[in-house]
């Protein structure tokens, strides 16, 4: 009985040793987020962050700021998480992928014409995105969605894909600027808070972006034509620092991974139901109930825009995505063909 009584006392303490060690870790995350002139994104992610506690019951705490307050570049973002600099941060995988092409493989010009085909696009993409991520940048995907169709914002009459021959228009990502140099116009690259004024002082003519991030970005105020054909979708990312990461408990990972899964839902549904109000507000439409009223033109695609995109993405955006993904990373094509190849039906010779 007395050996029963001891054996029953150590199993307790070890449970309520254990219980305690669970409740007493605690976490300290440093993040760099949404530049914030993107409010209602920025809105969901500040309050993300202040609430990160109470959603997964950890005792957690974040330091977070968009990126324009803390001065960082979205060309940097991945340098940062890698060395630590920052535990997490939210970057644009187009930025992203200028120190690893293998990462545009994900967002492709063309490659994914709506919001349906893209999930499938990203799902079929995500494993082998998120090990690449790991290895290279020793950094864990936390979630991947996207800001909107990215449209042209321009100034004057625009009235199709041809009719940006010869404009100078901002990009952001290689493939982007494939795109542009196929139909014969000047591709500028500017991070998102450098277009308004060069739209404003004619440096760029056309500026491409989501209608969401256009829209609270004022570019109405300096454009005149809203030019719909959405080229690609500007996916994001969230991201975490492995040893961030992998110092975490099993539990504190799995509250964290599930609570990162519901942003990224939340995400999604934003997509899919604000761009068409920001073109709405954009165009002046009455239909308009989250953002700021212009007077744009509204320029809806046409069968022959979408031919010459097509058209594009076979000829120029595939075959130089590879050769310069191959020539960083000789896997890459093959990787590409395997998963996304397969999902839309696309292969790259």
């Amino acid at each position: 009985m007395r050996k029963r009584h001891l054996a029953l006392m150590i199993g307790c303490t070890f449970v309520a040793l254990s219980s305690t060690t669970l409740h007493a870790e605690q976490l300290s995350l440093n993040a760099i987020g949404i530049v914030s002139t993107h409010q209602h994104h920025t809105a969901l992610e500040r309050d993300f962050y202040a609430t990160l506690g109470e959603r997964t019951g950890l005792d957690v705490q974040v330091n977070f700021n968009p990126l324009d307050v803390v001065g960082v570049n979205m060309q940097d973002t991945m340098r940062m998480v890698s060395s630590g600099s920052f535990d997490v941060v939210e970057t644009t995988i187009g930025s992203a992928a200028r120190d690893d092409p293998f990462l545009e493989g994900l967002d492709l010009i063309g490659v994914s014409p709506d919001i349906d085909t893209l999930q499938t696009t990203i799902e079929a993409y995500r494993d082998v995105f998120s090990d690449r991520v790991a290895e290279r940048f020793n950094a864990r995907v936390m979630g991947l969605w996207p800001f909107g169709p990215q449209v042209f914002f321009c100034s004057g009459d625009v009235a199709s894909l041809a009719d940006l021959r010869g404009k100078r228009v901002r990009s952001f990502t290689p493939s982007m600027s494939a795109l542009l140099e196929y139909l014969g116009a000047t591709p500028i690259t500017l991070q998102f808070a450098e277009v308004y004024p060069a739209l404003q002082r004619g440096v760029a003519e056309c500026g491409v972006t989501s209608p969401t991030s256009g829209n609270t970005g004022n570019w109405p105020e300096v454009t005149d034509s809203l030019l719909t054909l959405g080229v690609s979708w500007s996916v994001q990312a969230h991201m975490m620092n492995l040893d961030t990461w992998n110092a975490m408990s099993p539990e504190a990972q799995e509250a964290i991974a599930e609570a990162y899964v519901d942003l990224e839902s939340q995400y999604w549904n934003m997509a899919r139901t604000l761009t068409q109000d920001a073109v709405n507000c954009s165009t002046g439409s009455d239909n308009c109930d989250s953002y700021q009223r212009f007077d744009m033109a509204l320029v809806e695609p046409s069968s022959e825009d979408e031919e010459l995109l097509n058209a594009a993405v076979s000829e120029v955006i595939l075959p130089t995505w590879s050769e310069t993904c191959n020539a960083n990373y000789s896997a890459c094509a093959s990787l590409w063909n395997r998963t996304i190849g397969e999902a839309r039906g696309l292969a790259i010779e």
